[in-house]
């Protein structure tokens, strides 16, 4: 199983990393932050659909075609916890290495578009400030790696638990196979 999860989750995460450093490699060049957000999450689903993948070789080449949802559920939250690890170290060297003015650029990005977009002074002011809240918590790597997990964790367990409900199956008996 370990090797399962370790060549799945491995490349999801490198998937999904690729397409992030792409993504704000183009943000940068082209000024333009907007759109991306979309696109991100796209190839999130994209890469953990890897988690379907990982959990039926483990049912069919490993398990004599039979798996409980606890058992699937495990492998995919382990693939998803991979493949999730890698992007944020990504992140982190991306931003800490190539990109520490992002905060900068992306706050000044999300001010302007509510700028443009004709809100008040009440809502730009209110951006402005949860902005700088955003930019002050960057400021520490924990907070850092915590708002990167929960921007990818959460994709990866929905697919985990659909996967899982998809996969699970039963043996001859016809009774579900506990979970090992």
């Amino acid at each position: 199983m370990k090797k399962n999860v370790l060549v799945f989750g491995l490349i999801s995460g490198f998937i999904v990393s690729a397409w992030a450093v792409g993504s704000i490699a183009r943000c940068y060049t082209t000024g333009n932050f907007g759109g991306s957000m979309l696109l991100g999450y796209a190839s999130m689903i994209l890469a953990f659909s890897l988690v379907f993948v990982g959990i039926k070789n483990y049912r069919d080449k490993f398990n004599n075609g039979v798996i409980s949802f606890g058992k699937a559920f495990k492998i995919g939250l382990l693939i998803t916890l991979v493949a999730s690890t890698v992007y944020v170290v990504t992140w982190l060297i991306d931003y800490y290495v190539f990109i520490p003015d992002f905060m900068d650029k992306y706050s000044a990005h999300i001010i302007r578009d509510a700028q443009n977009s004709g809100a008040t002074a009440a809502e730009i002011s209110s951006k402005t400030k949860e902005m700088a809240t955003m930019k002050e918590l960057y400021n520490t790597p924990v907070w850092v790696v915590l708002f990167t997990y929960m921007e990818i964790f959460p994709v990866g367990l929905l697919v985990t638990i659909i996967a899982a409900l998809i996969l699970k199956k039963k043996d001859n008996s016809g009774s579900i196979v506990a979970a090992a």
